[in-house]
């Protein structure tokens, strides 16, 4: 099977260049002279030294190490930072957050009904942004919108040819003038790109490294304590991560798979060998990302479900496993 890995994904079709709502993402607000400083003991990532040309990719961690949320961090003020992340884990994130401010000036909120969450794909999305279009992952651009307005665009990780970005504007902002896409096709490009969001059937399954979280700039080794930096710090410099995230194509155009859902191994087939990190299609082709053991790569074959479901094929990350982006 270990060979499988070098096969070339098949390029982006056109049903997957374009722009589309995000409706099942949402946004915490954080407000306040200390917010940033707050939420950098908090996440995975440094927050302090984060400028509003920046986004950050950021995990927020249980005391163990697990990832309750992943979201991207963007700052529209000096005194405000936005973190988006899907809507499922937001209400438990805000919450959880908010119980550990305590005197920090910083006050957290669900702000979803203010923001519209775009994804916009493709050389046309990019000349449709013009300069806004940051030309460097995780760059942060200004889209200059009606009435004196912004919208703040990131570069996101991509398959290694075709552009990719998040738009978060004012909900009453005009929808970009560009082909709508399909939510799963959006999604397939996520898988293609490597990038695993948390939802609420992965929330404590992982340690970021599973994720690959470290190797597309999730998690900054050299900043402060947060919850589980221990852990995470320890599955980094002593080697003990054995599992990682890998792409796959999923036999049966018809075959479906929800975050959360096990994988199981054909040589052992009581014991699941790993976990769906996330779904999508292209073109309606079914594609998964899968946290799966690293020797269950060695040979024989996976299965979605159950040791007699549907096959999993696997195909290139736009990154190596093992070392950092």
């Amino acid at each position: 099977m270990i060979d499988d890995l070098h096969h070339a994904s098949p390029p982006v079709p056109s049903s997957a260049l374009g722009a589309v709502r995000l409706a099942d993402w949402g946004v915490i607000r954080a407000q306040g002279e200390e917010a940033a400083k707050f939420l950098h003991t908090q996440l995975t990532q440094d927050l302090a030294l984060q400028t509003p040309a920046q986004a950050r990719l950021a995990g927020y961690c249980s005391a163990k190490g697990r990832l309750l949320a992943t979201m991207l961090a963007v700052k529209p003020d000096e005194q405000s930072v936005l973190l988006a992340l899907p809507a499922d884990v937001l209400p438990a994130t805000v919450k959880r957050l908010s119980m550990f401010v305590l005197r920090a000036k910083c006050k957290l909120t669900d702000d979803s009904a203010a923001w519209a969450v775009w994804g916009l794909s493709g050389a046309q999305a990019r000349e449709w942004l013009a300069g806004a279009a940051p030309a460097e992952v995780w760059a942060v651009g200004r889209l200059a919108l009606p009435e004196g307005r912004d919208g703040l665009v990131t570069r996101l990780p991509d398959d290694g040819l075709t552009p990719r970005f998040l738009l978060l504007q004012p909900a009453d902002a005009p929808a970009p003038t560009l082909p709508v896409i399909d939510p799963e096709e959006w999604q397939g490009l996520d898988v293609t790109a490597g990038l695993a969001w948390i939802r609420q059937g992965t929330v404590e399954q992982f340690v970021p490294q599973m994720l690959n979280l470290e190797l597309i700039g999730g998690v900054n080794f050299q900043k402060g304590c947060y919850p589980g930096q221990e852990v995470v710090a320890r599955s980094q410099y002593r080697g003990t991560v054995k599992r990682r995230t890998h792409l796959f194509a999923l036999d049966g155009t018809d075959a479906d798979a929800t975050p959360g859902q096990e994988i199981f191994h054909s040589a052992d087939p009581e014991q699941p060998a790993g976990m769906v990190a996330g779904f999508g299609r292209l073109e309606g082709r079914p594609l998964l990302l899968a946290e799966v053991k690293l020797a269950a790569l060695e040979s024989g074959t996976l299965h979605l479900g159950s040791a007699q479901g549907a096959v999993l094929t696997p195909r290139a990350l736009p990154y190596p496993i093992g070392e950092p982006q």
